[in-house]
């Protein structure tokens, strides 16, 4: 008997050591895809629960548990999940006073990072108002683009973007729409104070009956993507998206007794859908950060005890490039949970900065497939199993760079790229994993949809995403495709870029793309310009123009000056080999021109100050 045990614990112990070997990952993998299984029937229980149950209704019950547990920390100040309740309930009271808001009203929030930001949203959704949620980066033509496309009644705005509201304030007057502030005072006709309301409003519950209609499809909220072309785009995001983003928390490992910061803006999809509105499945407190700094990063993980961090690309490089501390590793952070960062940046980090579980993700806001890294491996932005591919079918497929187009067969199909070849990712459009689109955009909305993939009469979300399966089945995003590029954490679209470029007296045509910096993550903008005949460049008014008309990520560094601007046969801007050259003066004979802040105008761009932007001596 006991060889007989002995023989039997041998050969678990080699099996062991096999998988081991042969599925370094198992481990992982199981315990992922047992919590997305688990996630995934909650998300089947809410489509056919009635009344439905919103991450409103999870809020709610959070504050009848434990009312008085922190879900807030803000600049020294806390905040309960009771407290946050309540005041969300004055914010309600207010608007349907004031605005006489009722349930299906859009309204714009053009917040800066601020609990007001918090509490208001979930006051309108008390009242069943999806909220549309404005960059206040965004400024005049682009700022009333974003607020009319989604059909918005009332704007509500922080007191220190008043100055951006005004501009656009005649605009808005003549739609009739409400402008609100979040001030006591305002001696500004046709804008409204709001704070004053708040604070003498009722902060009793307000009746479920106020949003009897809204169900899994219902918009829930309006997010802004500047994605292949034009404007930003508003991404149509159901209350069923709502609940899908808020799990990437628990599909983390992300517990109640965990504290999220969020120093990421919350106008955008990762502040507000993954780390606040995450933060409220879980149950657990947020530190919300006005903006990110490098400087008192650690000093607020320390003092908040934060467990959990968001990220993108640049954040991580900033924290890498700060001066170093003989306290780095003395934190209690454990996962890291974001997009974006380099390879050596991240071996950097966790060098630097201790062990810290790094969860990479790949998604967009509008798209109906992402990615999570939950494995920690260097560099991947994903791992591919059998059951997300189940209930999100994607696919990989050769695409042209130069034509900027899906490779098709002679059948009018697309071809699937090989593993280890890079191709575009696209994900295939069911019940399960939809695609809604964008509001107020047919067109656009149109052009994210790819018809026979793979046969006929299928339908795809086109990414624009060129990706890479490994042998592994690990991910590794690669690059964007078409007319957009990101830069500081945002999505530049092209063609606005180059609108506001044409607008310059001197400026004819502009073709806008970005080249990569080194040091730096994503692409940084740059234009290919051809001059009014006649004209020379006017380094002045073209500064104007784009630092009037543009936010500071978006904005053309660097000029190119052209005789004639290279099309396609299909009368498109070519752009790959303007890529490819970029912006070294050494290597190209049409003159440059680089955008200097200090001289606030745009300079010819000599070796020197190349030199100096290789060596960082100048900040992009």
């Amino acid at each position: 008997m006991y060889i007989c045990f002995t023989v039997i614990a041998g050969l678990a112990i080699l099996s062991f050591f096999f998988l081991r070997t042969r599925f370094p990952y198992l481990g992982e993998d199981c315990a992922y895809i047992l919590r997305s299984i688990k996630l995934g029937f909650r998300l089947i229980k809410y489509k056919k629960v009635k009344p439905f149950y919103s991450v409103l209704d999870c809020f709610l019950d959070a504050a009848k548990r434990h009312p008085s547990k922190i879900f807030l920390h803000f600049e020294g100040r806390e905040y309960t999940y009771g407290e946050v309740d309540k005041l969300s309930n004055k914010v309600a009271r207010a608007l349907q006073a004031e605005a006489r808001l009722k349930k299906g009203d859009v309204v714009a929030l053009f917040l800066a990072n601020e609990p007001s930001f918090v509490w208001t949203w979930l006051g309108l959704a008390k009242l069943g108002c999806p909220a549309a949620l404005l960059n206040f980066n965004i400024r005049s033509k682009s700022l009333l683009h974003c607020f009319s496309c989604c059909s918005a009644k009332v704007i509500i705005a922080s007191s220190e973007l008043q100055d951006a509201v005004e501009e656009v304030l005649p605009t808005l007057r003549e739609q009739g729409i409400s402008v609100y502030l979040l001030s006591e005072a305002c001696s500004i006709q046709g804008i409204n104070t709001l704070s004053d309301k708040i604070s003498q409003a009722s902060d009793q519950p307000l009746s479920w009956d106020l949003r009897a209609n809204v169900n899994i499809r219902s918009t829930a909220l309006y997010i802004y993507t500047s994605g292949t072309t034009g404007l930003p785009k508003a991404a149509v995001v159901t209350q069923e998206r709502v609940w899908a983003a808020s799990f990437i928390q628990a599909a983390c490992g992300i517990t109640s007794e965990d504290i999220f910061y969020v120093n990421l803006p919350l106008y955008h999809s990762a502040g507000f859908l993954i780390g606040m509105v995450g933060s409220i499945e879980r149950g657990n407190t947020i530190v919300l950060k006005r903006k990110f700094s490098a400087s008192q990063f650690w000093s607020d993980c320390r003092k908040y005890n934060v467990t959990v961090m968001q990220y993108i690309g640049e954040t991580m490089r900033y924290l890498c490039n700060a001066p170093k501390k003989d306290n780095e590793k003395n934190h209690g952070v454990k996962f890291a949970i974001g997009n974006g960062v380099r390879t050596d940046i991240w071996s950097e980090f966790l060098n630097r900065f201790g062990d810290i579980k790094v969860r990479e993700l790949y998604a967009a806001t509008e798209g109906n497939i992402g990615f999570i890294n939950y494995t920690s491996k260097i560099g991947a932005v994903g791992r591919v199993n059998f059951v997300h591919r189940f209930f999100f079918p994607f696919t990989l497929i050769k695409f042209d760079i130069e034509k900027e187009e899906p490779v098709r067969n002679s059948e009018g199909l697309c071809i699937e790229a090989a593993r280890g070849e890079t191709g575009l990712l696209v994900g295939k459009v069911t019940q399960r994993s939809p695609f809604v689109g964008y509001a107020g955009n047919q067109q656009q909305t149109e052009k994210k949809r790819l018809r026979d993939v793979l046969k006929k009469g299928d339908l795809y979300f086109n990414t624009g995403d060129l990706l890479r399966f490994d042998h592994m089945n690990f991910v590794y995003f690669q690059d964007r495709v078409g007319d957009t590029f990101r830069w500081k954490g945002e999505n530049v679209a092209t063609s606005e870029v180059a609108d506001i470029l044409t607008m310059a007296p001197c400026i004819l045509e502009a073709n806008v793309y970005g080249v990569k910096v080194e040091g730096h993550e994503g692409r940084i903008g740059m234009a290919a310009v051809l001059l009014k005949e006649g004209e020379d460049f006017d380094c002045l008014q073209t500064y104007k123009q784009v630092v009037n008309y543009l936010p500071a990520y978006a904005r053309p560094r660097f000029i190119r000056i052209q005789p004639c601007l290279e099309m396609t046969g299909t009368f498109k801007m070519k752009k790959v080999k303007l890529v490819e050259e970029g912006f070294n003066p050494a290597h190209m004979e049409d003159p440059l021109y680089f955008l200097d802040t200090e001289k606030k105008m745009y300079v010819p761009l000599t070796e020197d100050i190349y030199r100096a932007i290789a060596c960082r001596e100048i900040k992009l």
